[in-house]
């Protein structure tokens, strides 16, 4: 490789072709747009047409591997991100939501209980519910809470064997094997987890995750915390939302091995880290949110570039935009942008011009309009001190479709090309 390379994930910054004006197109981001307009662009499926990608399939495809080889669930990766380690064959890991359910009717009210849970605050529900016995099948949950609302659900037996190969409860994502995508209009009920396979495996494992549902629905919605938040006119976080069981060890080659050269990955979230560690990668967990940009993008900045000097490639995630595009919060989702721009972008361009090679675009398309993932393409800029601008000048979704790197169809192929024809 003849350049460092940098290489910026932008978490559900893009928005729907179809949207008019989108989120990037209304935001004030000189430092996106220099990229765009010193290099060469495209437009990017993450995984491919037709597909709405959840964050971890998308990200695994966009470093270079087809997701439907190597996936392994996501909630072994939010497992592996979060430090915790799995009885292979024994125990299934699911990426679960604390959210807000009607215990009567299982009305879902909120899947995220309003994002207004602090990591605190679910710590202590989760302890409340961790190393429940299920009373079936020898079976057992560990609940560890990560992020927020986040948490990851382990549900085991001492006897035995399970699989991952059962639905989700959380109807805003539908599995297609071990992948999930993300349903348009899903109808807002709690769905009985079911066996996705006809093995006694998957059923036994269906039955002890819709029994720990049942349990811990009850155990939250009696919980001290959720009746102080009641008090407060806090929707309460009296359920666990499972989705994405994983139950298998991943088996990929290590970023590495297969690019030849030093990788890193810098991230907030669990599966982000997860990913990373699961492939092999030097993994750094980058430091929570303080709610104040400047202070947070300088801190990424640094990370990133003290994460250069030892290293060929740099992966770094940044969430963002994402937040406020399931929320519907154009606005929000706009400051965003130009926060991670002005404070992150911007002064990113002044220390690696002309020295090192950057290539920016997202994990998905997150539009304000649909609240949810969606199967848009992403745009696609990438910079190396000697390439040849294409003419494209900013960093939005129409211009980049005018670029030399055209419509790559398959997340996984734009890795290696970069690396294969620009560095």
């Amino acid at each position: 490789m003849k350049y460092k390379l940098i290489y910026l994930v932008i978490d559900g910054v893009a928005d729907s072709l179809r949207d008019s004006p989108t989120t990037l197109e209304v935001s004030v981001k000189p430092g996106l747009d220099w990229v765009a307009s010193r290099g060469v662009c495209g437009l990017l499926y993450p995984v491919e047409k037709g597909v709405a990608p959840e964050s971890d399939e998308a990200v695994i495809s966009i470093l270079g591997y087809n997701p439907h080889e190597v996936y392994p669930g996501r909630g072994v990766l939010e497992a592996i991100g979060a430090g915790l380690d799995l009885k292979w064959g024994f125990e299934v890991a699911f990426r679960a939501n604390f959210a807000t359910v009607d215990p009567v009717t299982r009305r879902i009210i909120d899947r995220r209980a309003g994002r207004g849970l602090s990591t605190e605050e679910a710590r202590v529900l989760a302890r409340a519910i961790d190393n429940m016995d299920l009373g079936e099948f020898d079976g057992y949950a560990r609940v560890v809470a990560t992020i927020g609302h986040r948490a990851v659900v382990i549900i085991g037996s001492r006897s035995y064997k399970l699989s991952p190969l059962v639905s989700n409860n959380d109807p805003a994502y539908a599995r297609r094997g071990l992948v999930s995508v993300a349903v348009d209009n899903p109808k807002p009920y709690v769905e009985e987890i079911k066996p996705l396979v006809s093995t006694r495996e998957a059923e036994i494992t269906a039955r002890l995750a819709n029994l720990f549902f049942e349990k811990a629905m009850r155990a939250l919605t009696e919980h001290q915390l959720n009746a102080e938040r009641s008090r407060r006119g806090l929707l309460p976080a009296n359920a666990l939302l499972l989705r994405d069981a994983g139950g298998e060890q991943p088996r990929a080659e290590p970023l590495p091995v297969k690019y030849h050269c030093k990788f890193a990955v810098l991230a907030e979230m669990p599966v982000e880290v997860g990913i990373g560690r699961a492939l092999g990668a030097y993994t750094l967990k980058l430091r929570p949110p303080t709610g104040d940009p400047r202070v947070d993008y300088d801190d990424r900045l640094k990370e990133t570039l003290r994460t250069l000097k030892d290293h060929d490639v740099v992966y770094v995630h940044l969430k963002g935009p994402d937040e406020p595009g399931h929320d519907g919060n154009s606005e929000l989702k706009r400051i965003k942008v130009e926060e991670i721009d002005k404070y992150y972008v911007q002064p990113l361009i002044e220390e690696i011009r002309d020295k090192y090679a950057l290539l920016v675009t997202a994990d998905h398309a997150t539009p304000p309009s649909k609240r949810a993932h969606t199967d848009d393409p992403v745009p696609v800029a990438l910079y190396t001190p000697e390439i040849k601008p294409d003419g494209v000048t900013r960093f939005t979704e129409s211009e980049c479709a005018k670029g030399a790197l055209g419509v790559v169809e398959h997340g996984w192929l734009l890795l290696p090309r970069v690396i294969r024809e620009y560095l």
